[in-house]
């Protein structure tokens, strides 16, 4: 990965906890790693333990950053939410799988907030 693209990824990242602190979320976690699974963002909403990945790109020339969460991604957020859950403070909140896909133009970034991106499947 590029330092360009860390950089962008990283403002994308800041912008997406802003973003979600601004409408009433609560922060619990960013960048909660296991393995080789990561979750970019694990908020709290309404007793709901959100968990976010946020996808930030500066053209869709290879789709929109929402499509980059494909069912391998999905599935690695799936295995460190479960780790997450485990700890016994969250065993009676309900939980979803969101994503923020912002698109930047310069200094401008334009955010899409897509509220159950995903949802846990039997095949997991």
């Amino acid at each position: 990965m590029s330092d360009a693209t860390k950089k962008l990824g990283n403002a994308g990242e800041n912008l997406a906890v802003n973003f979600l602190e601004n409408h009433g979320y609560k922060i619990l976690e960013k960048n909660f790693r296991i393995r080789a699974s990561e979750i970019d963002i694990i908020a709290e909403k309404d007793n709901t333990i959100i968990f976010v990945e946020v996808k930030t790109r500066s053209n869709i020339r290879k789709g929109t950053p929402a499509e980059a969460v494909n069912l391998r991604k999905q599935k690695k957020i799936i295995e460190a939410a479960s780790v997450f859950l485990q700890d016994e403070k969250y065993f009676d909140k309900a939980c979803r799988f969101d994503v923020i896909e912002i698109l930047s133009a310069g200094k401008d970034f334009k955010i899409n907030y897509i509220e159950n991106a995903f949802e846990v499947i039997s095949e997991f």
